[in-house]
Order: structure tokens, then C-alpha cells, then sequence
């Protein structure tokens, strides 16, 4: 029997820390009422773990979503993130206390370095490692790092990352990177795991009739089964709903297979190795 049957489910990181495999992101959604309803049809879903960014400009919202929701703090995993702009020692420190007033929340269960910003993140990192030896987060992590960053920053960090998010879906699977994480330990997490919505691809349909499934179901399923957290993003109830409707049907080996055969090596994000910072 599979071993992913509940949204209630955690990853344990590298820290003791537990991580629910699936969480709802809020990239591009907008601060004020439109978040807060999304949140709030998140958590009558049953997701419990929210995932937001100093740039997504919503921080605010997601505050106020989570004291409105009547949930414990402890039943909730909040993640964050320092943009590019406030990246050093230094600024990092301040912009994780603008993060945390606006969240309205003591300690945050998750903080990631946005991206790997040449000759920055390392010393961005150093202050994630403060915050965390301090009680002030949860766990620490990275965020849109390959492998040249990764092996950058183990060469010099204290603290392991507990998570790397990266764009991974059916067309851009990173296998080399899947391998690094899993070895050292980092949990890989997916955002934007629905191709931004380019949903017809025919194996995907195929894959979900098969099981009475969505192709946006077949991924995010796909995903757990690949070891993988995943936060799709949705302001529509019912596609919340429907995306948290994947811990009632397993995917075969040979299906999973076939979807890693997708890999085109595509992004439709931006390339970590050519960001302009």
C-alpha cells in the first residue's frame, strides 16, 4: 500500500522537523482579501503548511489568514523567504524581522534564501543560521540552488539547508540534483509543480483517466511519489480542493516512469545558473 494516503503526512527533515508533503503557496496572489479567502479554503481543505516570500508582498495577509484560521500555531508550517534585494548578513537579519511583524508569528517554521545570489548568499545564509541557532525558525533552507551552489555553500556552512525548493515538474525533473539532496540529506520541493498551467499534455490526461484523476492531479501525485514536497498554488476553491484530492490513488511504477520520460530539461521559471539578480 502507498505510503502517501493522507494529507495529514509529514517529511521529517534533516532536523527532526516535520514537514507536511503537501503545502499551499500563494506566488501572485494577491495581498488582502484574495489571500486570505485562498488560505482560508486551503486550511477547510486541510492543508497546514502555507508557503510565502518577502516578494510575493502578501506576508501580510497570509498574518492574517493564520490568526483567523482558530488553528494552533503548532498545527501550522509557515514558510518565508528573503528576497535578492535584502541579501547579506547584515540585511537579512532586518529582513527577516519585516517577514516576521508582518506575519505576525514569534517563529517561523521554514526560511529559504530566495535565490543564489553571487557573492551574497553565503553570508545570507550565515544569518539564517543565527536565526535558527537563536530558536527564531524552525528549520533553514535554500531555494532555487543547483548543484555549483549547493557544493559552494556545504563547503563552508554549519548547518545543513533542510530543504532546497526548486521548479521541478514533469519537463524539467533534475535528476542529478534529485540524487545530491537525497544524499546529503536536503528535502527537494517543488513550486510551481503545474507547468504554469500547460496541463495538456497527453500522457498526463492519459496517466489521470486511467485513475479518474486531473493531469494537475497526476503531477502532484507523481511528486510525492518522487520523494518530493510539493505547494501548488490556486485561488479557486475548487481547484484547491481537487488538488489535495491525490491521497486516494497510487501511480504505477511504469507510470512514474513514463512521466519521468517527459524531461525535456525545460524551465518555465528562470535558469538559477542565468538569474539576473
Amino acid at each position: 500500500m502507498s505510503r502517501f494516503t493522507s494529507i495529514t503526512q509529514n517529511t521529517a527533515l534533516n532536523n527532526g522537523v516535520l514537514m507536511p508533503w503537501l503545502g499551499f503557496g500563494v506566488f501572485k496572489t494577491q495581498e488582502g482579501a484574495q489571500v486570505e479567502q485562498a488560505i482560508a479554503d486551503a486550511l477547510e481543505a486541510g492543508y497546514r503548511s502555507i508557503d510565502t516570500a518577502a516578494i510575493y508582498g502578501n506576508e501580510e495577509g497570509v498574518g492574517r489568514a493564520v490568526a483567523a484560521s482558530g488553528l494552533k500555531r503548532e498545527e501550522l508550517f509557515i514558510t518565508t523567504k528573503v528576497w535578492n534585494s535584502n541579501q547579506g548578513y547584515e540585511s537579512t537579519l532586518k529582513a527577516f524581522e519585516e517577514s516576521r511583524r508582518k506575519l505576525k508569528l514569534e517563529v517561523i517554521d521554514l526560511y529559504l534564501v530566495h535565490w543564489p545570489v553571487a557573492g551574497k548568499y553565503k553570508d545570507t545564509y550565515r544569518a539564517l543560521e543565527k536565526l535558527y541557532k537563536e530558536g527564531h525558525v524552525r528549520a533553514i533552507g535554500v531555494s532555487n540552488f543547483l548543484i555549483p551552489h549547493l557544493d559552494d555553500l556545504l563547503g563552508s556552512c554549519e548547518v545543513v539547508p533542510a530543504v532546497n525548493q526548486v521548479e521541478f515538474q514533469p519537463f524539467l525533473t533534475q535528476p542529478d540534483l534529485q540524487s545530491y539532496c537525497k544524499d546529503r540529506g536536503i528535502q527537494l520541493e517543488a513550486w510551481s509543480p503545474l507547468l504554469q498551467g500547460n496541463l495538456d499534455v497527453p500522457l498526463l490526461q492519459e496517466i489521470g483517466q486511467a485513475h479518474g484523476k486531473s493531469a494537475a492531479q497526476v503531477i502532484l501525485r507523481w511528486d510525492l511519489q518522487s520523494g518530493v514536497v510539493t505547494i501548488p498554488k490556486s485561488v479557486t476553491k475548487s481547484r484547491i480542493i481537487e488538488n489535495a484530492d491525490i491521497f486516494n490513488f497510487e501511480l504505477t511504477d511504469e507510470e512514474m516512469a513514463s512521466i519521468n520520460g517527459l524531461n525535456k530539461n525545460r524551465r518555465f521559471g528562470s535558469d538559477p545558473m542565468n538569474f539576473n539578480f
